[in-house]
């Protein structure tokens, strides 16, 4: 589906940034020695904004390498799911079946061990597993240390290679935050980071139909597309299926990224909705 070269995006020097923020620390000093803090206090807070405000930018390359859309125009899209596996699991799949579609489910490593019976329909049904981090602390996943960021991403990591057999290969921030922390157990893990390029908010407050008019413009071939499983809200099964019917009604195909292309051109017949009792 995509050159594996693409894919593979394993951060290389995850201390890159370091020497930098040296620099700019040195500069902010000078400055303020040589032209007193008039000068100073700007710098210092302009260069403290630039090391801070990339952590928040989920496709920023700033502190690691991000898959952020697939190349090629191909007809496809990738499908992800985040922060299950959770109680909308079976019916997330059965939707799936029913569009012939197939997604990468980015998981908690403490839900999976809690639902492994879920991690196994995910994978029996063609679909594929990425970290998500271990407890998913939303509030405070910025900010964490070397030490907690690297327990929260390895023990999850160890979490789904315990339950699905094999570790996964991709990774995604919690709330796509990105600190400096991230990349060296990204390295350590040979994990890819993964972003989007199609994103509807469906993990706050929302209606289905105003999720789908934010990800509609987005939802092109090569689109990265954003999804939740398991929101409070209630309609994240109401969402995955209008977005199924929009990308069967655009004949975008959604699929792994390293699934092999297929070998004919014909297209699938239309999928329609399952009938609800009268």
């Amino acid at each position: 589906m995509t050159d594996p070269e693409t894919l593979n995006r394993i951060p290389r020097r995850p201390w890159r940034w370091l020497p930098w923020l040296v620099a700019s620390q040195l500069l902010v000093a000078l400055a303020w020695w040589k032209a007193s803090w008039l000068l100073g206090l700007p710098l210092m807070v302009a260069s403290h904004a630039l090391f801070m405000v990339p952590v928040f930018l989920p496709n920023s390359r700033f502190y690691a390498p991000v898959l952020s859309r697939l190349s090629g125009a191909a007809p496809h899209v990738w499908l992800t799911i985040d922060d299950g596996p959770s109680d909308e699991t079976p019916a997330v799949l059965d939707l799936l079946d029913r569009y012939q579609a197939k997604a990468t489910f980015f998981m908690v490593g403490e839900r999976a061990l809690a639902r492994p019976d879920l991690v196994a329909q995910v994978l029996a049904r063609g679909h594929d597993l990425g970290n998500h981090s271990h407890s998913h602390p939303q509030t405070r996943f910025w900010r964490l240390g070397p030490a907690t960021m690297g327990r929260e991403i390895s023990a999850c990591q160890q979490a789904l290679a315990q339950v699905a057999g094999a570790p996964p290969r991709w990774y995604r921030s919690v709330v796509g935050m990105t600190n400096p922390f991230v990349a060296p157990a990204l390295k350590r893990l040979g994990l890819t980071r993964v972003g989007w390029s199609a994103r509807g908010f469906d993990g706050v407050n929302c209606t289905p139909q105003s999720v789908l008019e934010r990800l509609r413009p987005d939802l092109q071939a090569g689109a990265i597309v954003l999804l939740h499983e398991g929101a409070a809200h209630g309609h994240n099964l109401a969402i995955i299926e209008a977005v199924l019917q929009e990308l069967q009604a655009k004949g975008l195909r959604a699929e792994l990224p390293d699934a092999p292309a297929p070998i004919a051109d014909a297209p699938s017949s239309p999928v329609r909705p399952a009938p609800t009792a009268a």
